[in-house]
């Protein structure tokens, strides 16, 4: 594993190379450090956290500031992977001066590498002056969360090829308005493929089959921690979370029998000034 920080120019690199790029979301230290270590190239501190840790229904109601905090906390783990930050509902839809403000907050307050952004050719202008304002983008096509009511649900976007060709459209249209990298969200692998060998910016996938430069999962799905409805773009590669709840489980039935803690997490007291202790209590 190199242990050179990941640049843009990394990422360029890589697509030409044909070397897949790794992408994981991450909401906190300790994930950023273990997911660093791993070797990922690339950590979204995603609006995700919404739904994934902070409880919400979905994505929607999550706000900049909170995911600010989730972002400066993922920065203090990270070393070598590129770090983007996401902006949330609303945060780069009122106006572009709005947009340009929120990303940068991003980029000053919680060290974010670069910034993304859901949405297609309505948001070229927007991404075009956030480039201008030297914020690197990552556009996010297909199914968009925080749009998906508009979309239909949570479904597979462009099985037909006008909607297909929207999207890819919409690609080329962030590309030349200056973003360097797209995640494609759940679209047929064969047009995942299509826009990855059309665009000149990485592609990174998620539920987008395998021919796109490199794929993204959230990290609690990949590690079993997250339960509930399993997308079927998921793969599980550990069940983290049977582990965890079981350990939990193990510290509560010690505890009651009490048999936590024992002599070895314990501190002492001499004999001689436990004595002297009980001298002055019963005085």
């Amino acid at each position: 594993m190199q242990n050179d920080k990941v640049k843009l120019s990394t990422l360029s690199k890589m697509k030409r190379d044909d070397r897949p790029i790794t992408m994981v979301t991450a909401y906190d230290t300790p994930t950023a450090r273990i997911v660093d270590a791993a070797g990922i190239d690339t950590v979204l501190t995603g609006d995700s956290a919404a739904n994934v840790v902070l409880g919400y229904p979905d994505t929607i109601p999550v706000t900049v500031d909170e995911l600010l905090h989730h972002t400066r906390a993922v920065r203090r783990g990270l070393s070598r992977a590129m770090l983007i930050g996401d902006m949330p509902f609303m945060s780069y839809n009122i106006s572009i001066e709005r947009a340009i403000e929120n990303a940068g907050r991003f980029m000053k307050e919680a060290g974010a590498d670069a910034v993304k952004l859901e949405g297609g050719g309505c948001m070229a202008d927007t991404v075009r002056a956030i480039v201008r304002a030297g914020i690197p983008i990552v556009g996010h096509l297909g199914l968009t969360p925080q749009t998906a009511g508009m979309l239909g649900g949570y479904k597979v976007q462009g099985q037909d090829a006008k909607t297909a060709r929207q999207i890819y459209q919409d690609a080329l249209g962030l590309q030349a308005a200056g973003a360097f990298m797209l995640v494609l969200e759940c679209v047929p692998a064969r047009l995942g493929t299509l826009i990855s060998k059309k665009l000149d910016i990485p592609v990174i996938g998620i539920g987008a089959g395998n021919g796109t430069d490199g794929q993204v999962l959230v990290y609690h799905d990949l590690v079993g921690i997250q339960s509930g409805f399993t997308p079927k773009f998921v793969k599980r590669y550990a069940q983290a979370g049977e582990i965890m709840q079981k350990a939990v489980e193990s510290y509560c039935k010690e505890v009651r029998e009490r048999s936590f803690p024992g002599e070895e997490h314990s501190f002492k007291i001499s004999d001689e000034e436990l004595a002297a202790l009980g001298k002055t209590i019963n005085a």
